[in-house]
């Protein structure tokens, strides 16, 4: 197991994607105009962008970084406007759910827009296989999105499907960002291959972490209440872990979606008391380290000592 270390954030420069970025979402209908703004000033961590531009980097640099990278944004910010409506969300980035302020139809052909400049960046880069890995990446998230509902619906909970949803919905586009560096640079198999299980591994190791820190964190640090997958009918790993651990207490919480004073704090409980907090940590860190280990293929540098920060920092975010 990777033992925890005090990583530093990655730096790699974006000035250059802000400024893209901003040039793409340009339109002249207000309404879009509008959503596009929120989404560009919110900004965000812009996770799966740093992915491409760091896996360009650790090939020595490939063209047409910067389309992968906006695309890999576009893509997942796509997907946020459309999540947002089916969860019935109330924030998204610390401000009001887009389809909150503008209405269900705009938000929805709002979000197509995104992606009609997905499809725009794609085609500039020349790269047919590029398409071939984002079409591939926006089915498994759209089948990860109705496998999620399908399993709350049936109330069928497993393992197994839980790992699916989460490679489906938050890896497949992570694998997408490091994946496409290497298509674009031509690079070997190998190094495409062990670019493409990073990218994999990281996304694993990111939903489950934030899976754990939606029912395990600090309120104050996560700035939102504690619980928010279990309110919404979500079963994730821990919560699996606990109703397999003790039904009695666990299956009455989630069926009445911890709506009843101390429901979730009798989760967290349990979780300590009975080690599964402990084993969770456990399961993220032994991705993290097939994350890390998926890169001894690289060449030693800046950009695959960032890429290995980035997946540490999953451990990091846990204390």
């Amino acid at each position: 197991m990777t033992l925890w270390r005090p990583t530093r954030s990655p730096d790699v420069p974006l000035e250059s994607f802000e400024k893209k970025l901003k040039e793409l979402l340009r339109s002249d209908i207000e309404f879009i105009q509008l959503i596009e703004d929120d989404l560009v000033t919110a900004g965000g961590k812009r996770i799966r962008p740093r992915l491409a531009l760091l896996a360009s980097r650790a090939l020595g640099g490939v063209s047409r970084e910067l389309e992968l990278a906006l695309a890999v944004e576009l893509l997942h910010s796509a997907t946020l406007l459309h999540d947002d409506l089916v969860d019935d969300a109330e924030t998204r980035r610390g401000r009001e759910a887009a389809f909150r302020k503008y209405g269900n139809a705009v938000s929805v052909l709002s979000g197509d827009y995104l992606l009609s400049r997905v499809l725009f960046l794609l085609a500039e880069t020349g790269s047919v296989e590029l398409v071939h890995l984002f079409a591939e990446a926006a089915r498994q998230l759209a089948e990860g999105e109705v496998l999620q509902f399908q399993a709350a619906a049936y109330q069928e909970y497993s393992e197994g499907q839980y790992f699916r949803i989460i490679e489906s919905k938050t890896a497949a586009l992570m694998r997408a960002a490091t994946e496409g560096a290497a298509i674009l640079g031509g690079a070997a198999p190998l190094l495409r291959s062990s670019l493409a299980r990073f990218g994999r591994e990281y996304g694993m190791a990111f939903q489950m972490r934030d899976d754990y820190l939606d029912l395990m964190g600090d309120p104050e640090r996560l700035g939102k209440p504690v619980g928010g997958d279990v309110r919404e009918g979500k079963v994730t790993l821990i919560t699996l872990w606990l109703l397999q651990n003790d039904p009695q207490v666990v299956e009455p919480i989630l069926a009445r979606r911890g709506a009843e004073d101390g429901d979730i704090a009798r989760l967290r409980d349990l979780a300590v008391r009975s080690g599964v907090a402990e084993r969770m940590v456990g399961a993220i860190a032994r991705r993290v380290d097939a994350a890390v280990e998926a890169l001894g293929a690289l060449p030693d540098g800046e950009a695959k000592t960032a890429l290995e920060g980035l997946a540490l920092a999953e451990l990091e975010r846990l204390q």
